[in-house]
């Protein structure tokens, strides 16, 4: 009837839903997780039958009559629709009135060389030849608009204060650096623009830009707003179901509780690949053979691989000329004013969309933050800019791998690295960055690099033109541009050619695809007369890179906030760690560990008061200090850290960025539970008057009894109350008042109540702030570690090599690199610092429980030293979690 009405045909249609009737269990599994219902209850919501799936046409024939069959068929054929119908065109915004795309690039070209280099002359030759091969390459491939749509958001940007730097392949592009897209010099680098742009491969370049990660959103509602949410949109990312995925969606679908969803799911890591192992249901107390874990097994093995729901990419936006939902699908996000499209990321390079990368990097706001302070306390602004380049005390204190918060360098392996390469001026940051990597590792480049590095190997090279390649590396090929470089100066590769060996490098472990270059290169060396070992050892180190390969031009983008990073944190530790914590979360370590560093390095940190503290942490400066600058005036003391050299105070003192060392308040942002808002009207309230007591404070901030609590747990009313008892007692005392008894006062007698041990005290420190200013946690904990003969931190730094210790200390980190010796690195933290343990492969899948559930790890091991690096390579865990008791603590694992 509906068919007659509508004068349409009929058609035969299944509604499959799977290809065999075998995934009925599996079909109705992914309806009750969809229902977030247990199968049990789903009801009506499962198929009555397992129907849903495909059928033969001999089948189909005894179910539909013929006519419905071949008029399926009919409209089949009429399907004929391609992708290569959608034409993609750039948007038109980014070019004045009257003026061409390639007229108005390179227009802002020559104004972005002038302000550069200060004037046009003085632009570096080699400079100006980038320039104009970038610009033809260009033109002939019609990417202006893009370069121009790149500009045009970091122009806002910066015209709002917002810290940004390009990234990527985009580095290797003059005219990027032109623009201030990116401000990597061509001319202290080897460019290689193919890497970027390719003729052969005639695709959109694809800039990331990072931006604040705090401020990014301003950036991209200015994209909106000024494309329209019907021309811009946000791509999407595709995630899929991993083992701890599957376990938890099909153990809850199972209708297991959530405690013993729980217990599974935390028995898997990333390194056990896609098997369900029954060992692992074993060790989280299940029994593999029982009925209902083999179900959960088999489903959640067959649900590997499968879509579990569509994310928005980190940044990738598209933006078009027309309507953007003419060429793709789009949809609202979750998130209020954003636009995404229903395609994943990999899928728009298959039409040509313009894609702008438009990421968050925690570390420009945290640098954005500490200059701000640090100009406030100069009164005169600084930028990136004016920080002295070069400066000697900074690279000593990255070699003695103290780089706890500086950006890219804190890793354990970074800090293990540090020492043995041991940098000195830029490009030792940009290997440095580059080289602790899967790829130069698994490619066996990194000891070759540090032996000729130190003088244990000797530097050679095949011939003149792989020295040209390879010589900034010391002869060992650790970027990607470099082995392009070496296709092209060493095999006869053309450019284009050579970028496509980078994709395919890139790709080669999920596809393969590598083996057409192998012979080609083994060829096209030996024709220049470099011996075949040669080029097989360069194709053996191709597939070591794999798709791991660091581009230099990624490092060399990385490496300029390295430094940066560096020097805030060598001469203005007060105001990197305060700036480091406004900006959580981001980086390797939690405030609890920042705070303990900075007070290493004789930075005074003082608790939260509502008093004094506002949202933020701040610089303070007191009595104190201001009779501490008095002194310095008179000739006696100094205002540098202890750990400042004599060149490194030269330096600073030249560029008048002396530095002083000012307290570090912290901030109501510290303390659990409580609003932003709330927060605000503690300060707004305060600026009229002193508060007089926790009840002045609580009607005067308009603060209900959850923000009081909060505040009392965390001892910020101390001033006012007294220790936390005392504060307890007062904020159980508050009640709102009828408007009749506004600003009436109850005087009470207050209790006599105990002040908290300081064992309470600590743990609300930890529980309320996540970190106490009082002794550390292990420190309580010496003399029944001492019992067991477990020595500190600093005892294990002092223990000659090959000496049996033990050691013990809370877990902060456990990391393990994605290479195939399976090691396991874990930092133990105690009252003297941090132990860096080694536990391998043999020994965590012994251990596993203790390795990856101790929160107070105790390690039984041996004493390795290398030069300044010292580990502790451990032979037994254990779990001596029970000691800290209800302590919460934080650790941060395989990031």
């Amino acid at each position: 009837q509906l068919a007659q009405s509508c004068g349409l045909p009929l058609i035969a249609t299944g509604d499959v839903h799977m290809h065999t009737r075998a995934r009925r269990a599996l079909q109705d599994t992914l309806t009750a997780i969809r229902l977030r219902t247990p199968l049990a209850e789903c009801g009506y919501g499962l198929f009555p039958n397992g129907e849903r799936h495909l059928r033969s046409r001999a089948r189909l024939a005894t179910l539909y009559p013929r006519e419905c069959l071949d008029a399926t068929i009919d409209l089949a054929q009429r399907c004929t629709f391609s992708l290569d119908e959608l034409r993609y065109e750039y948007p038109e915004e980014v070019v004045p009135p009257g003026a061409t795309p390639a007229g108005h690039l390179r227009h802002l070209v020559d104004a972005g060389l002038i302000r550069r280099y200060r004037r046009a002359e003085a632009t570096p030759p080699e400079v100006r030849r980038h320039i104009e091969h970038e610009l033809g390459l260009i033109a002939e491939l019609q990417n202006e608009p893009y370069f121009l749509t790149v500009h045009d958001i970091v122009a806002f940007a910066r015209s709002q204060d917002i810290l940004c730097q390009g990234r990527g392949s985009a580095a290797n592009s003059a005219v990027c650096y032109a623009l201030g897209i990116t401000e990597v010099d061509p001319s202290r680098m080897n460019m290689l623009f193919e890497r970027f742009i390719s003729r052969e491969r005639n695709e959109p370049p694809d800039i990331d830009v990072d931006f604040e990660h705090e401020r990014r959103e301003e950036v991209m509602q200015y994209v909106y707003n000024k494309y329209g949410r019907d021309r811009a949109a946000l791509a999407a990312t595709l995630i899929t179901y991993r083992p701890k995925s599957a376990v938890r969606d099909v153990g809850k679908a199972l209708g297991l509780d959530l405690a013993q969803v729980d217990r599974l799911t935390g028995m898997f890591a990333w390194w056990d690949g896609r098997v369900i192992a029954p060992e692992r249901i074993r060790e989280a107390g299940f029994d593999p053979d029982n009925p209902v874990v083999v179900r959960l097994t088999k489903l959640a093995g067959a649900l590997q691989g499968f879509p579990r729901h569509l994310s928005q990419h980190v940044g990738g936006f598209v933006i078009a000329r027309g309507l953007l939902e003419r060429m793709v699908p789009v949809e609202n996000a979750a998130m209020k004013d954003r636009t995404v499209i229903q395609w994943d990321k990999d899928d728009l390079d298959a039409m040509g969309l313009l894609k702008v990368d438009c990421l968050a990097l925690g570390m420009l706001t945290a640098i954005q933050r500490a200059l701000k302070m640090i100009g406030q306390q100069r009164g005169a602004p600084l930028a990136m800019q004016d920080i002295p380049a070069e400066d000697p005390a900074v690279y000593a204190m990255c070699q003695r791998a103290d780089t706890v918060g500086v950006f890219q360098i804190e890793s354990r392996a970074q800090q293990s690295m540090l020492p043995r390469l041991r940098p000195a001026c830029f490009y030792d940051l940009v290997i440095e960055v580059a080289i602790v990597r899967p790829g130069p590792i698994q490619g066996g480049m990194v000891h070759p690099y540090l032996k000729r590095r130190q003088g244990k190997e000797a530097v050679t090279y095949p011939s003149p033109a792989v020295e040209s390649v390879l010589k900034r590396t010391l002869g060992v090929p650790i970027f990607q541009e470099q082995v392009m470089q070496l296709a092209i100066v060493a095999a006869g590769f053309t450019p284009g050619e050579s970028d496509q060996l980078r994709r395919s490098m890139a790709a080669w472990r999920r596809k393969g695809g590598l083996e057409k270059f192998e012979q080609r290169l083994i060829d096209g060396m030996g024709a220049r007369g470099l011996p075949e070992a040669f080029a097989r050892q360069i194709y053996q180190q191709i597939l070591g890179f794999g798709e791991y390969g660091f581009p230099e031009s990624h490092s060399a983008s990385f490496s300029l906030l390295v430094y940066v990073s560096a020097w805030l944190k060598h001469y203005h530790p007060a105001a990197f760690c305060a700036a480091l914590i406004n900006s959580q979360p981001m980086g390797f370590y939690a405030p609890s560990q920042l705070v303990q560093d900075a007070r290493r390095h004789g930075v005074d940190i003082r608790n939260v008061d509502v008093t004094v503290s506002g949202w933020d942490c701040v610089l303070e400066h007191d009595a104190n200090t201001a009779s501490l600058v008095r002194r310095i005036k008179k000739g006696s003391g100094s205002i540098f850290p202890p750990t400042a050299t004599d060149a490194g105070k030269a330096s600073a003192e030249k560029s008048n960025l002396t530095p002083f060392l000012p307290s570090l308040r912290l901030g109501l942002r510290l303390v659990t539970s409580l609003k932003e808002d709330s927060a605000k009207r503690i300060v707004t309230a305060r600026a009229t008057r002193p508060f007089a007591d926790v009840a002045d404070l609580a009607h005067r901030a308009q603060l209900d009894r959850r923000d009081l609590t909060a505040l009392a747990a965390a001892g910020a009313l101390a001033t006012l109350a007294g220790h936390r008892h005392a504060a307890v007692w007062d904020v159980a005392g508050v009640e709102k008042l009828p408007p009749l008894l506004a600003g009436t006062t109850f005087n009470e007698t207050a209790p006599d109540l105990d002040a908290p041990t300081e064992g309470q005290d600590i743990m609300a420190d930890y529980r309320a702030l996540g970190l106490t200013l009082g002794r550390h946690p292990v420190a309580l904990l010496r003399a029944q570690l001492a019992a067991r003969r477990m020595i500190t931190a600093a005892d294990i730094l002092r223990t000659p090599h090959g000496r049996l210790a033990r050691a013990a200390g809370i877990v902060v980190g456990r990391q393990r690199p994605d290479t195939a010796s399976g090691v396991v690195f874990v930092t133990l933290e105690d009252e003297t610092g941090s132990t860096n343990v080694i536990v391998w492969r043999d020994l965590s899948d012994r251990q596993r429980r203790e390795l990856l559930g101790s929160r107070l790890m105790g390690v039984y091991g041996r004493v390795e030293r290398e030069g300044d690096v010292v580990h502790l390579i451990a032979g037994r865990l254990v779990d001596l979690s029970p000691l800290l008791g209800a302590l919460p603590t934080h650790s941060r694992d395989f990031h």
